[in-house]
This record gives C-alpha cells, sequence and structure tokens, in this order.
C-alpha cells in the first residue's frame, strides 16, 4: 500500500510548460497546470490533440522533450521511480496477462506492490467478477476485461489514477461497480479522458481542453459548459 511522503503537501501534479515530439510531429507544446491533492481534472480534446501522451508523461512512461513536471512531488523524469507505485494507469491497454486467471493477474501485481491477497478478493468482489476470477482474462468479454483492469489500477490504493476513458465497455450495471473505485468519491487525485462531455464535466473540479497539443482551455469545471467542450472537436 502507498505510505505517505514529505511530498505529501505538494500539488498533485504540476506541469510547467511540458512539451514532448515523436521526430518532427509534436505532441505536446508548452502544456501547464496545478492538479490538488484529492481534486479531478478532465481532459478533453480530440484525437490527436495529445491527451495519451499527457497520460503517459505523468505516468513515466515518456520523458517529456521541454519543460518541467512533478508527480507527487517527484520530479520527472529523474525521480519517477518515486512516484511509480503511487500511481494507478489505467488507459486503453488492460495491462492483464491474458492466458493468467484474473485472480492470478492481481496477485502478481500486489505482490510486486507488498498488498496483502484479501485485497484483491475485495476488489473481484466488489466489481461482480467473482465467478469469473479463475477464467483467463482472454475468455473474458471487453466489460468483464475492463472491470479486472479497473482492479488492477486500483489494486495498491494509488494517490494518484491516471483514467484513459475508464467507462470504455462497461454498461451501467459495470460502470456503476467501479464508480467506488474510479469516481469522484474514491479519493486520490484523478486525471480523467473523457469524450463524454457531460459525464466528464460532473466528475471534474477543473477541465483542461487540448487542441493540436496545446492548452486551448484551462477553468474550473463549474465554468466550463457543454458547448466549450464540444468547441475543442470542431
Amino acid at each position: 500500500m502507498a505510505t505517505a511522503t514529505a511530498g505529501d503537501s505538494l500539488p498533485a501534479v504540476a506541469l510547467d510548460g511540458v512539451g514532448r515530439a515523436y521526430g518532427e510531429r509534436v505532441a505536446l507544446r508548452e502544456v501547464s497546470f496545478t492538479l490538488a491533492r484529492g481534486a479531478t481534472v478532465a481532459v478533453f480534446g480530440a484525437n490527436g490533440a495529445g491527451k495519451t501522451t499527457l497520460l503517459r508523461i505523468l505516468a513515466g512512461l515518456l520523458r517529456p522533450h521541454a519543460g518541467s513536471a512533478r508527480v507527487l512531488g517527484a520530479e520527472l523524469p529523474r525521480e519517477a521511480y518515486r512516484a511509480r507505485g503511487r500511481i494507478g494507469l489505467l488507459g486503453h491497454d488492460p495491462m492483464l496477462y491474458r492466458d493468467l486467471t484474473v485472480r492470478e493477474n492481481l496477485r502478481f501485481h500486489g505482490r510486486l506492490h507488498g498488498v496483502d491477497e484479501t485485497r484483491a478478493e475485495t476488489l473481484v468482489a466488489q466489481v461482480g467478477l467473482a465467478a469469473r476470477a479463475d477464467d483467463p482474462v482472454r475468455t473474458l468479454s471487453r466489460g468483464m476485461t475492463q472491470r479486472a483492469a479497473i482492479c488492477r489500477a486500483v489494486l495498491h490504493a494509488p494517490e494518484l489514477l491516471l483514467l484513459d476513458e475508464p467507462l470504455a465497455n462497461l454498461d451501467p450495471g459495470g460502470a456503476a461497480a467501479v464508480a467506488p473505485l474510479i469516481g469522484r468519491a474514491a479519493g486520490p487525485a484523478r486525471v480523467l479522458i473523457s469524450h463524454a462531455a457531460e459525464q466528464g464535466l460532473a466528475e471534474a473540479d477543473d477541465v483542461l481542453g487540448l487542441r493540436e497539443g496545446r492548452v486551448a482551455l484551462w477553468a474550473p469545471a463549474a465554468q466550463v459548459g457543454l458547448s466549450d467542450v464540444r468547441g475543442l472537436y470542431a
């Protein structure tokens, strides 16, 4: 489980002029924002706007090519090792071994973080996968796989959740089951990528809009309307 550190009084995320390129293609340009502990920023933008690149930088999986980035008090990439075990990442890849069962995947992930096996059992039951816990992930539906991936992302009680379309492939029952784990009341700070404008706004404290890698919108969620979000996709 995550433990308190000397940086706990610092913001969950602090970016200043962050940039990232893939060869000649610039994915992020001078992105700056601060996210408080326990707060949520919803990130909106069209495909190619830089949303996934942003999440991968925050997770310590990509190096920024410009600017400075701090996550949970750790400077990236130099101190990424200090933050990685305190972050929960849920991307398009469920990051589960397809030939292992749900239970085996979670127990393996739990051992990496020193988490007791009972935590995995509790989560599996909470998301309604107890009856399929001993089935290989490759036999699960997309919705069930997403629920298992959410269990993996929160297994170690992270202080920061990085969520890329977390409700993808989930029916209303599945979405309700995972809400206590990754929803607004879950507790950790969250960076939430969503194409569902109304839902994203309801979940957020702040809104970050990206267009062609630049910050096109940064405002409290209460001051952002659906038309503002939709304008990012125009």
